[in-house]
């Protein structure tokens, strides 16, 4: 599981999310943002960065490492990108934090001796996610982190318990983005399932999905646009065949005309039905399997 990737998704979504972690935040932590960098000679991939806004200079870098896997040289590599970052940058930065986030304590580097002096201050925290607390208490965005730890079974109660909370909570932008974070999650975790399968498992379905969301809302005002008479039923349904036309693609490869034609043919209900359908395809031969019953 790419948990990397996730927690990188979820700093790009909510770059003051990882402030939400630290006992005592900077003031500023909204106007954070979120980057990776490159350090040369010798050159460093730092994935995390936490930059203050620029006019408020000097201020306080983030260096951030999300770490699933042991690693015995993880504290001379991340000290030693910091500190090359920093010195490349000190006329834009007053100072400079480290934060590694790992599931739990078993994970940590073994000898950490000899860098007891800066883990032993505040300028490194070290966070391990099993010792936050109970996940229905944390902060949602809090929550998804924890939820890449959890067991199966019991990730897959708490997915549906998050969902809940954030249908009811969270404003409907950030309502979708948190479904649509959730969902890569459980994808990458039970990876042997299909989306759909996924789905299912959450009470969801790919309307509810970000790309869903937004595809559609482009058909809908390029409907709108155009000035037909029937307006947003119209821009609809074909944000709808917008969408299925590129998932079809991604699925199957890219559709012969004929094969196209006809998907472009389809009604709304069938379009959404072909939508759902089409988790499972695994080639062209699915799909016209599932188009030969509706042609005239």
């Amino acid at each position: 599981m790419r948990r990397d990737s996730i927690f990188y998704k979820l700093f790009q979504q909510s770059p003051s999310l990882l402030f939400e972690l630290l006992t005592n935040p900077p003031a500023n932590a909204d106007s954070y943002t979120f980057d990776s960098v490159a350090v040369k000679e010798p050159k460093f991939e730092i994935d995390g960065v936490f930059l203050p806004p620029q006019n408020q200079s000097p201020g306080v870098v983030y260096f951030c490492e999300v770490q699933f896997q042991k690693d015995e040289r993880l504290y001379e590599r991340v000290f030693a990108e910091s500190h090359l970052y920093f010195y490349r940058n000190r006329d834009r930065f007053s100072d400079w934090q480290a934060v590694i986030i790992y599931p739990s304590r078993n994970i940590e580097q073994s000898d950490i001796y000899p860098h007891r002096n800066q883990l032993n201050t505040d300028q490194v925290h070290r966070i391990y996610l099993d010792e936050l607390g109970d996940i229905r208490s944390l902060p949602v965005w809090v929550a998804l982190m924890v939820l890449t730890t959890l067991e199966e079974n019991r990730a897959t109660e708490e997915a549906r318990y998050l969902i809940a909370r954030s249908q009811q909570q969270a404003p409907q932008p950030q309502n979708r983005a948190i479904i649509d974070l959730l969902t890569t999650i459980m994808v990458y975790k039970f990876e042997g399932k299909s989306q759909r399968e996924v789905e299912e498992m959450l009470g969801i379905t790919l309307q509810q999905t970000r790309v869903y969301q937004e595809i559609l809302a482009e058909g809908i005002q390029e409907g709108e646009q155009r000035g037909e008479q029937r307006g947003r039923e119209q821009g609809r349904e074909q944000g709808e065949k917008s969408l299925v036309l590129r998932q079809l693609t991604r699925r199957v490869g890219e559709l012969p005309q004929s094969a196209r034609q006809q998907v472009e043919s389809l009604s709304l209900e069938q379009l959404e039905n072909l939508g759902e359908a089409l988790l499972d395809f695994r080639s062209m031969a699915d799909l016209d399997e599932w188009l030969a019953p509706l042609k005239p």
